[in-house]
C-alpha cells in the first residue's frame, strides 16, 4: 500500500487497507467474484474510495435487508451479475420465553461474540422489540444454533430463517445538520446529545463511548465522514457528510442520531 494512500487515513485503519486493496487486486487479476466479511459504513466509505484504482472491478453490498448497517461487499468483474445467494448469508431467530424473559440487544451481541468468533462475520442484530434475529455468514449458522443455549441467564434456541422472514426493526435513524467549532469525539457528542463538552470528555474517559464498535478514550479523536459513535446510555451518531467550513471557519456536518429507547 503506498504511503500516498496510508496518509489520507487513520493508523488503526491500516490493516483494513491492506485488506480491502488485496481483496480488490484479487477481483482484477482473478477476474471472478471476491466476498468481503461484514463491513461497517466507515469501512464502506473505504472501500469505495479504493475502489478507484481498480476500474475494472464492480462492488455491490448486502446485509439481509436494504437499511442494514453491517454489510459484505462483492468484488466482481463487469461481466459478472450478482445474485443473492453470492453473498452467503444466513437469518437466525432466537428463540426465548417472551412472556417471561426479555433480551436486549447488548445481550444478544455479547453471547454471539462470546463462543469465539469475531464481530466481523456478525451482520446486524434486529428486534421489533419482541423478536431477535441476527444476520451472519451461512456456513456459521449452524455453529451458532449448536453454540449458543442461553443469553444472559434465559435459556435460548437458535434458528435458521428464511431472510424473507425478517423482522421490521424498531430503530429510526433522525437526521440532522450540526455546527461545530472541531471534529472532535467530544465535540460532536456534546452537541448531538445537548450537554457539555466536559460531561462528553468524562463519558470518553469511562470508557462508555465506541466509534465503529471500538472503544476509544481520547476526548480529542478526530472524527471522519462515515463513523459510527455509540454512546452508553444514549444511543448511536452516524456521521453521514462532512459539508465543509462556514464563513467563520466552524465546521458543518450531516449527521443521523439513533436515541436508546427508553
Amino acid at each position: 500500500m503506498e504511503i500516498a494512500v496510508k496518509q489520507h487515513y487513520r493508523k488503526e485503519e491500516e490493516p483494513l487497507l491492506e485488506e480491502l486493496s488485496e481483496q480488490l487486486k484479487r477481483a482484477q487479476d482473478e477476474y471472478r467474484p471476491i466476498l468481503t466479511r461484514f463491513l461497517n459504513p466507515r469501512e464502506r466509505f473505504i472501500l469505495e474510495q479504493l475502489k478507484g484504482r481498480f476500474s475494472d472491478v464492480k462492488v455491490a453490498y448486502a446485509g439481509g435487508y436494504p437499511e442494514a448497517e453491517r454489510k459484505r461487499a462483492l468484488l466482481y468483474p463487469e461481466y459478472y451479475q450478482p445474485v443473492v445467494s453470492d453473498f452467503e448469508l444466513a437469518l437466525i431467530e432466537v428463540d426465548y420465553p417472551t412472556k417471561f424473559a426479555q433480551l436486549s440487544h447488548g445481550q444478544v451481541l455479547g453471547s454471539l461474540v462470546n463462543i469465539g468468533l469475531e464481530r466481523q462475520v456478525l451482520g446486524d442484530i434486529i428486534t421489533d422489540g419482541l423478536r431477535y434475529q441476527f444476520v451472519t455468514q451461512a456456513n456459521l449458522a449452524s455453529y451458532f444454533c449448536n453454540q449458543v443455549q442461553a443469553i444472559g441467564k434465559v435459556k435460548v434456541r437458535l434458528k435458521e430463517v428464511a431472510l424473507e422472514t425478517l423482522v421490521t426493526a424498531l430503530d429510526e435513524w433522525q437526521a440532522e445538520t450540526m455546527t461545530v467549532t472541531t471534529i472532535r469525539l467530544d465535540a460532536v457528542i456534546s452537541h448531538a446529545y445537548h450537554f457539555s463538552r466536559q460531561v462528553a470528555k468524562e463519558m470518553i474517559k469511562q470508557k462508555k463511548v465506541q466509534v465503529n464498535w471500538m472503544m476509544v478514550e481520547k476526548p480529542d479523536y478526530v472524527l471522519a465522514q462515515a463513523d459510527i459513535i455509540s454512546v452508553r446510555g444514549f444511543g448511536r451518531i452516524r456521521l453521514d457528510q462532512l459539508m465543509g467550513p462556514t464563513k467563520k471557519a466552524k465546521q458543518r456536518l450531516a449527521i443521523s442520531i439513533l436515541k436508546k429507547k427508553k
